[in-house]
């Protein structure tokens, strides 16, 4: 097999990890950055209105995205796993069976929001003057899935072999267009809600034709696309529905719960749910930090469960977890300290900028406990598993969140008894995923010890 490419079995670990890490980092960074800009071209040059619309949709962009970023996290632990067992034919067809599988995601939520982006945004209870922005901005913002699918694909692949400065070159190229984009068809067009969903496709699209253009330059190496080999093969199917599905749904669980945060947030004034909008951005550019991360747990212990190295599939899991808890810390913090001249690039309305300021100072202090979470879930994936991690995300950080929104929130009716479920949802969730990941680790070690090669 072809060496080109980082080997992630070998090495210092803390110092490999961090430079994996930073070009996603970066990348994760400028798609947050690329993705804000829509929130801030339409909240300073549309009006609060059009922040709101826009804003109002956040969770299900977030929800159908997720799936989509957990899909790929799947294919990236299945392809290094085989490319560090060195073992190009299960990896070749893995690769070709992942590319079928995502763009056929992405096609299927595309039909879906089509049909029913109203139906969800009512459900929702989001706000009458806000609703035909929303539905407009969602169903266009729609039309870029199978795009944003093949995108994740395509970067979940290179970074499972330990490239992920070529994801990172062609999201810079995207995100710039998707800016220009947003600033002309919203300033000098005037299309207000629909210019920076149009902008978002097109940009998508583009990232994903660069994606796919260097995996089939790339066809002669075993991870490459070739368009003989692009069909299904019916073994790694299996193997590949079986990671990737439950990997998309803990992504999307999150935000399932989120949407009933969303309903709660809707009981409250134009004001606060605009303010809410706003704050909302720092999770996205938080996360996509800590996410990156995550990334590289998943990718170092699945090549080296393929190579067999004990002592690195351990030691990639606690270093994972400590970059990510640092850069939640740290993040938090700044946010709290900065966080007016933070929502300012979002709103000049004062009033919308204190109610974010509320959200802010409760998820600053926040986003720290949840780096145990992800990093074990990330790691239960690195070890081949996702049902039993994605159960524990549904009882965790799904229906704990309901219940909460429906006792505490229902008995309270104040904003910050509502913020506060984060925090509370993400240490129940930690403490059950840590647990069953030392169970699983336990095992594979047995297995290692006591069984063939």
């Amino acid at each position: 097999m072809p060496k080109k490419n980082k080997d992630l079995t070998s090495g210092p670990l803390w110092r490999q990890i961090f430079l994996f890490s930073l070009p996603l980092i970066l990348s994760n960074i400028l798609q947050v950055l690329f993705n804000m800009s829509d929130i801030a071209v339409v909240g300073r040059f549309a009006g609060p209105g059009a922040l709101g619309s826009v804003g109002s949709t956040a969770t299900l962009v977030a929800l159908f995205t997720g799936f989509l970023i957990g899909v790929g996290s799947g294919v990236n632990v299945l392809v290094a796993r085989y490319y560090g067992a060195g073992k190009g034919k299960d990896l070749e067809q893995t690769v070709h069976t992942s590319a079928l599988v995502c763009l056929s995601a992405g096609a299927l939520l595309l039909c879906f929001g089509l049909c029913f982006s109203k139906n969800l945004l009512v459900l929702l209870h989001t706000k009458t003057e806000l609703i035909d922005g929303a539905v407009l901005y969602l169903k266009i913002y729609f039309l870029g899935m199978p795009a944003l699918a093949l995108y994740n694909f395509g970067n979940a692949v290179y970074s499972a072999i330990g490239d992920t400065k070529r994801p990172l070159y062609f999201l810079t190229a995207a995100g710039a267009l998707n800016v220009l984009l947003n600033l002309f068809f919203v300033i000098v067009c005037r299309w207000s809600v629909a210019g920076v969903a149009a902008a978002s496709v097109i940009s998508q699209y583009v990232s994903a034709v660069l994606v796919l253009y260097s995996l089939f330059r790339d066809g002669s190496q075993v991870y490459g696309l070739r368009l003989s080999a692009l069909r299904p093969d019916r073994h790694k199917l299996g193997s590949i529905l079986t990671l990737c599905i439950p990997s998309g749904l803990q992504y999307a669980i999150f935000q399932i719960a989120n949407l009933f945060i969303q309903v709660g947030v809707n009981t409250f004034d134009a004001v606060v749910v605009e303010g809410n909008a706003a704050a909302a951005n720092a999770d996205g550019l938080v996360y996509d930090v800590m996410a990156a991360f995550y990334t590289a747990c998943s990718s170092f212990m699945g090549q080296n469960l393929g190579a067999r190295k004990r002592d690195r599939v351990r030691k990639s899991y606690l270093i994972s977890l400590a970059y990510s808890f640092g850069a939640g810390a740290v993040l938090g913090m700044l946010l709290v300290a900065f966080g007016h001249p933070f929502l300012s690039l979002f709103t000049p309305d004062t009033a919308v900028a204190r109610a974010g300021m509320d959200r802010l100072r409760i998820m600053g202090f926040s986003y720290a406990v949840s780096a145990f979470m992800d990093a074990s879930i990330a790691a239960c994936r690195g070890l081949g598993k996702s049902f039993v991690p994605t159960v524990i995300v549904i009882m965790g950080s799904c229906v704990f969140r309901i219940v909460w929104v429906y006792t505490v929130f229902a008995h309270f009716r104040t904003i910050t008894s509502l913020y506060l479920l984060y925090s509370f949802s993400w240490s129940l969730t930690a403490a059950a995923e840590a647990l069953y990941l030392l169970k699983c680790y336990r095992e594979q070690m047995a297995l290692w010890e006591n069984g063939p090669a």
